[in-house]
């Protein structure tokens, strides 16, 4: 049952035989059925999840009113809005799930008993912040200086098989550009592999 986040762990710390169940005996299984919000604007985000299966998209709306997706988050990645989990400060991103999801939780509470308890997992959280902060670093300057196609083509390197599992609206909106521009790509990319 818990392979999956255990190998993840396992990245940045190796954890010993009797801290493993220290480990997974604070995390709480949720099961999140499709199109369930798990965080809207303006709630205090009260869990970092490791996303064991299913979709998970990340949002805000703009001045407009327009949907802006900022991230999606598959199996094998961590979701949470981090500054309002840290800080516990109202949220202003939404957290929607596209598929059926399975999380492993960790409250703010049961975070801090496993950094009190294996103080190593500071690296862990240290290292996902990190690759958070980097991802983000790039999709900003990529965002400013590609193309869209090129922006497109980083985007299913990134996210292999999203295009498969997501509407292609949330995917032009992750872009900035129109679901019709993303048709007209997809297009043009068929036509080169042909």
């Amino acid at each position: 049952m818990f392979e999956d986040i255990l190998a993840n762990v396992s990245k940045c710390i190796r954890l010993t035989a009797e801290e493993i169940p220290q480990f997974t005996d604070l995390l709480t299984t949720r099961s999140v059925p499709k199109k369930t919000m798990l965080l809207r604007e303006g709630e205090i985000c009260q869990f970092e999840g490791y996303i064991q299966k299913g979709c998970v998209r990340i949002y805000y709306l703009d001045e407009n009113g327009f949907e802006v997706t900022l991230a999606f988050a598959v199996e094998d990645w961590w979701v949470s809005d981090i500054a309002s989990f840290n800080y516990q400060v109202p949220s202003s991103l939404y957290m929607e799930t596209l598929e059926d999801c399975e999380l492993f939780i960790l409250s703010p509470q049961t975070k801090e008993k496993l950094l009190d308890t294996i103080p190593k997992f500071e690296r862990v959280f240290r290292m996902l912040v990190q690759r958070r902060l980097s991802a983000l670093q790039d999709r900003l300057i990529h965002t400013i200086s590609k193309p869209a196609a090129d922006r497109y083509l980083e985007f299913i390197h990134l996210y292999p098989n999203i295009s498969q599992r997501v509407p292609q609206y949330y995917i032009a909106s992750y872009l900035g550009v129109s679901p019709e521009f993303v048709s007209t790509i997809r297009k043009r990319l068929a036509a080169k592999i042909k």
